[in-house]
């Protein structure tokens, strides 16, 4: 695809199958977890000059951003409120000229409005003329807006999975029971992995694109870009993992109203796992989705695979999740391990150094250390044709970024490192000791944090039903309401299919 699919807006159709746009970014860093998200984007947002654009499936005005962690820090200012809610009052009260925007996935509504002070502040929020807080339900029944997007003065961008909402806070270390993971309320929760990517340059414009359109369409008035501006408020003691590289933005929406259809996120992941030569590394908060595994179970069935390690949560967060995901993920899990001949696929979750299942909610893969993706994406049914997805990526196939391989090598490093809790040094050693991910995490001792293989509860059959249909977790609107004999994750002819009915063939005859 050339560089002309950069134009057209949220309302247009997609250039591209798999890519709405590339844009480039002169740096590019993916922030691990949300204790470091948080920090650096309070001083990002400190910095702003013009406008500040929050896209959200959930904002909680009572999260703290600051936790004393200054991993980084600009220091033009000594004082600043750490709450979101006075933080943001503050921003307009010490800058005339910013104006803040906020939309947030109307569902909540109004759960929102009883979350102790968070109606005081939206109510702050309101008597503000440069603050503008809006709740998108421009998608059809069933859908969500779950677009993850920060964007400020059109020159800096945020993409990934972090929402800056409660129960998302944590370190890289995942303490157990760390008296700073405590909900609003003072609830301790549960250790949180999260992943999300930052980005300077004309990107953040694209972004910002998407965004306004995404604003008019919710109901919003029309919003011009942002004044060009030579000062960009990246942390100077940042340091990018990616120089002057171009980055594709890909985009999921249900058809609605004057806007059609956009599965780009779907279309590139199928091309992507097509393209893996070595592996696919991935992190997702669920794995429930047919198209992605229909294209695993290909390469799996081929004579020499490339090795697939998935990264998932030990269950899914929610008992309606646990119904909906968890359930498909056993029946797709079994099914790919019928297909997997070279013993190719592997699936772990991570645990703390107590043994605390780390919560997975990170949208992330990497293929050959050539392809970087970090989106709000997971790899469910409903982020393929559902819900508002935005997924960005680097792809070292395109001429601008034959440079990236050693950074996205670096990348894989650091989060393996994480999650089995020994250095980067040791995981790359064990690499190339061992030549597969799942041999080498194998490897390691587990004496902290670490990888455990995931296990797949037995199912009964109402809940094999349940996941066989795929009923709560549809591909598109019109899914919704068809019979149940017609939806569902094996109903499409192809190898994923054809496993799953052998397997329920041997199944049955050892019944």
């Amino acid at each position: 695809m050339d560089r002309d699919s950069e134009n057209g807006g949220e309302g247009d159709g997609p250039a591209s199958p798999t890519v709405w746009r590339y844009a480039m970014a002169k740096r590019a860093y993916v922030v691990i977890d949300a204790a470091d998200y948080f920090e650096l984007m309070r001083g990002v947002m400190e910095e702003a000059r013009q406008r500040i654009f929050m896209i959200g499936w959930d904002f909680d005005s009572r999260i703290l951003l600051s936790s004393g962690r200054r991993w980084w820090q600009r220091g033009r200012h000594e004082k600043f409120p750490a709450r979101l809610g006075s933080f943001i009052i503050w921003l307009v009260k010490s800058n005339p000229r910013l104006e803040i925007l906020l939309l947030k996935w109307n569902f909540s509504l109004v759960k929102s409005l009883f979350r102790g002070t968070m109606i005081v502040d939206l109510i702050r929020w309101a008597l503000r003329d440069r603050i503008d807080f809006k709740f998108d339900g421009a998608h059809p029944i069933g859908c969500s807006h779950h677009q993850k997007i920060v964007v400020v003065d059109d020159v800096f961008a945020a993409c990934g999975g972090i929402d800056m909402t409660s129960d998302r806070w944590d370190t890289p270390e995942h303490l157990p029971r760390d008296k700073r993971r405590r909900k609003p309320t003072g609830k301790l929760y549960g250790p949180w992995h999260d992943v999300t990517m930052v980005m300077e340059g004309e990107v953040a414009g694209a972004l910002g694109d998407l965004g306004r359109e995404r604003w008019k369409v919710a109901g919003g008035a029309e919003l011009v870009p942002c004044a060009p501006q030579d000062f960009s408020p990246w942390p100077e003691e940042l340091r990018a993992e990616f120089e002057n590289v171009e980055i594709g933005i890909a985009r999921t929406r249900a058809e609605y109203g004057d806007c059609p259809q956009v599965s780009e996120i779907e279309a590139l992941f199928v091309e992507q796992i097509r393209r893996a030569k070595r592996f696919v590394y991935a992190e997702t908060q669920y794995f429930a989705s047919r198209a992605i595994a229909e294209a695993i179970c290909e390469r799996l069935l081929e004579d020499d695979p490339p090795e697939f390690l998935i990264i998932n949560p030990c269950t899914a967060d929610g008992w309606l999740e646990q119904i909906a995901m968890d359930t498909a993920r056993v029946e797709l899990v079994r099914t790919l391990r019928n297909a997997d001949h070279a013993g190719r696929f592997r699936i772990f979750y991570p645990v703390a150094s107590d043994g605390t299942p780390i919560y997975v909610h990170a949208k992330l893969m990497i293929v050959d250390d050539e392809i970087l993706r970090v989106g709000s994406a997971n790899m469910n049914n409903r982020s393929m044709g559902l819900d508002s997805e935005c997924d960005v990526f680097i792809d070292a196939a395109r001429p601008a970024n034959a440079h990236v391989s050693s950074a996205i090598t670096g990348l894989r490093h650091r989060l393996l490192s994480e999650h089995c809790g020994v250095t980067e040094e040791t995981i790359a050693e064990a690499l190339d000791r061992h030549g597969s991910m799942a041999a080498m995490i194998e490897s390691l001792v587990p004496l902290g944090k670490h990888l455990e293989p995931l296990p797949l509860k037995h199912l009964t059959e109402a809940e094999r039903a349940l996941g066989e249909s795929a009923l709560l977790d549809p591909e598109r609107p019109g899914e919704m309401f068809e019979p149940i004999e017609r939806r569902g994750l094996f109903r499409r002819k192809g190898q994923l299919m054809r496993l799953h009915l052998m397997d329920r063939l041997r199944r049955s005859k050892k019944g």
